[in-house]
């Protein structure tokens, strides 16, 4: 049995000394569990143990209608995909062990490239440096396919899941609205998978921060 990389992440104390999104492994680093206390956290918060870590923590705040009701949301999703690292799922069994709200909210997924044509890289590139930085944002903050949600997750060498960036560690809500606290390993992270979770969960107006 392959074991599951750990993940590693600043101690709070020690960032200021890194250089922005740092990922070199050193040794005043600290491990962080990851699938089994992630499901931990999940289901009943950070516990005792957790506070010995001390990882680097983001904090995502949110308005909603109900918060409570995205952060339930929320986490029931991600529940469900960490759950799964042990042993990943081909692409055709996910809409049956996702909430259909949620793959009814990702976007359509495109079809299928036509092979005998290859992806034209460098006329994507030119495209994408000819739009405004009003269109480049508009295209950033548009609806994930599933697929593409799901990559960032994937340990297989198909996906990115051996190389996250966050981790669910606490979540509440109060006046303003609603947060979730995630370990990183540093800022900047790739926070994109995170705010399309909260997103399609229900959460508006994302404004991340320590």
């Amino acid at each position: 049995m392959v074991m599951q990389p750990v993940l590693e992440v600043f101690a709070a104390d020690d960032f200021a000394l890194w250089p922005t999104g740092a990922r070199t492994i050193g040794s005043r680093y600290l491990t962080v569990e990851t699938m089994t206390a992630e499901l931990r956290r999940l289901r009943s918060g950070p516990a005792a143990e957790d506070d010995q870590c001390r990882p680097f923590l983001v904090r995502l705040r949110f308005t909603a209608e109900d918060p409570a009701q995205v952060l339930a949301n929320a986490r029931a999703v991600l529940t469900r995909v960490v759950a799964q690292v042990d042993d990943w799922p081909g692409d055709e069994v996910w809409p049956q062990l996702l909430p259909t709200w949620f793959i009814q909210r990702c976007a359509p997924e495109a079809p299928e490239p036509d092979q005998s044509e290859p992806f034209d890289v460098a006329a994507w590139l030119r495209r994408w440096r000819a739009m405004t930085s009003d269109r480049r944002a508009a295209v950033d903050e548009g609806r994930w396919t599933l697929s593409d949600w799901l990559y960032y997750f994937d340990p297989t060498d198909e996906g990115r899941g051996d190389d996250r960036s966050w981790w669910w560690w606490h979540a509440g809500i109060d006046a303003s609205g609603g947060w979730v606290q995630v370990a990183t390993t540093g800022r900047p992270f790739g926070s994109g998978s995170l705010s399309w979770l909260i997103e399609a969960s229900g959460g508006a107006d994302l404004v991340y921060g320590p």
